[in-house]
């Protein structure tokens, strides 16, 4: 889906729901906890590292957009602020990126990793 950031008599600025889940990714691998990403689905997984944006979901309406992003985190971590501090961060870096709203990120702790 593409959702219109600006337009004019000239044309119109759009943005993918790929894109917005390039930047989720990009975000949630700065996050700290955050060890990788985790597909939602068996064929997900199998293709995994072949998508930057694997095991992000994007969607939206009237109220915003809806985002769903499956993580691997630490061990070791508080999982509740991990998550809280991935939600909180991935919605702002997509408002201020986007100038959409975010009515929602929804964390799924897919698994949790020793880390070396």
């Amino acid at each position: 889906m593409d959702y219109v950031l600006a337009s004019s008599d000239l044309g119109r600025v759009a943005i993918t729901d790929d894109a917005i889940a390039q930047i989720v990714g990009l975000t949630a691998a700065e996050c700290y906890g955050v060890v990788g990403m985790s597909a939602s689905n068996r064929l997900g997984k199998l293709l995994a590292r072949a998508r930057a944006t694997a095991g992000i979901e994007v969607s939206g309406d009237e109220q915003g957009l809806t985002i769903g992003v499956h993580v691997v985190v630490a061990h070791g971590l508080n999982l509740a602020e991990v998550a809280s501090t991935l939600r909180n961060r991935v919605a702002y870096e997509v408002e201020r990126m986007t100038r959409l709203p975010v009515a929602a990120v929804e964390v799924h702790i897919e698994a949790v990793r020793e880390t070396a």
